[in-house]
């Protein structure tokens, strides 16, 4: 008994931070109505790469590992900024401007299934037959929740650009698993400054197409939450939770944000999910466990 406490207070905890990050699917459909998307998912970014700095600052092995970073670290880093924060996050944000939360976390479930399928070519893992009939059942989720098809223009417009968002946030886990299976950077460095260089890209981005917009104080809070609490601590939480936590007890709780998004847009948005929908919810999302649970234990 002495040895669960611990255990179950770690679940709580990750389950915490995967509510952290479905909340923030709510907070960014509310503060895109005044702040554009790529502004918005820049000075997210960008406040949340600052609130890193005082740690890296802080210790001074941080500093000097920077310093110490050679040129192929360098272009990897930058290259995982790029693809994870100003493709894949702005893409997010341009989804969410343009389509339900719920439909926005349903194509970034679509994520195992591209990497698992990039492993092939990549990092020479081969699909399990698991593997694949979890991307067929993703496959008849996604139907069964699209089914009929009937989309307007600016939503077809926002699956395209979740496509491409997929596309990155998969290109991004393969570039992310080459550098930290490596070993010889620390997790803080890696994610503080490809987040920098992305985030600081997005908010160039963002400025130069709508300018500084008027942001309310009631938005300048939320960018801080995001940013300090749903980025910086939510992220340093989940990664703590990953010490204890086995590969399938994370993927199940990562696994319950399609679940929490829908009923948070449903309270605060009123974004309502019909039974069908909800059924090929269902289904993709155990397609998509599936094909995760098994890439995790590949990763060992």
């Amino acid at each position: 008994m002495e040895n669960k406490s611990p255990h179950i207070f770690t679940i709580l905890q990750a389950l915490f931070v995967t509510f952290l990050w479905s909340t923030s699917f709510v907070i960014i459909k509310l503060g895109l109505v005044e702040i554009p998307p790529i502004t918005f998912a820049g000075l997210r970014y960008s406040l949340a790469f600052l609130c890193f700095l005082p740690v890296i600052l802080y210790k001074r092995n941080y500093v000097e590992e920077i310093k110490n970073l050679n040129q192929v670290q360098w272009k990897k880093l930058i290259l995982l900024g790029l693809v994870f924060y100003t493709f894949t996050q702005g893409a997010q944000f341009l989804g969410l401007s343009l389509l339900p939360s719920v439909t926005v976390s349903l194509m970034l479930n679509f994520t195992p299934i591209v990497v698992a399928v990039l492993g092939i070519f990549f990092l020479n893992e081969k699909p399990t037959p698991l593997q694949w009939i979890g991307t067929l059942l993703f496959i008849i989720g996604i139907l069964v929740y699209f089914f009929p098809i009937n989309l307007l223009e600016n939503e077809l417009l926002g699956l395209g650009i979740m496509f491409i968002g997929v596309l990155a946030n998969a290109a991004s886990a393969i570039i992310g698993r080459d550098i930290n299976r490596n070993k010889n950077i620390s997790p803080l460095v890696i994610t503080f400054i490809s987040m920098g260089i992305g985030a600081i890209i997005l908010l160039a981005v963002g400025l130069s197409l709508n300018g500084l917009p008027s942001i309310s104080f009631k938005n300048w809070l939320f960018l801080i939450w995001l940013a300090a609490i749903n980025t910086a601590f939510a992220f340093t939480l989940w990664n703590l939770t990953l010490r204890n936590l086995t590969a399938m007890e994370s993927s199940i709780i990562n696994g319950t944000m399609l679940i929490q998004i829908a009923f948070l847009a449903w309270i605060f948005l009123g974004e309502t999910i019909s039974f069908q929908e909800g059924i090929g919810m269902l289904i993709a999302a155990i397609g998509a466990l599936f094909v995760q649970l098994k890439k995790r234990k590949l990763k060992g």
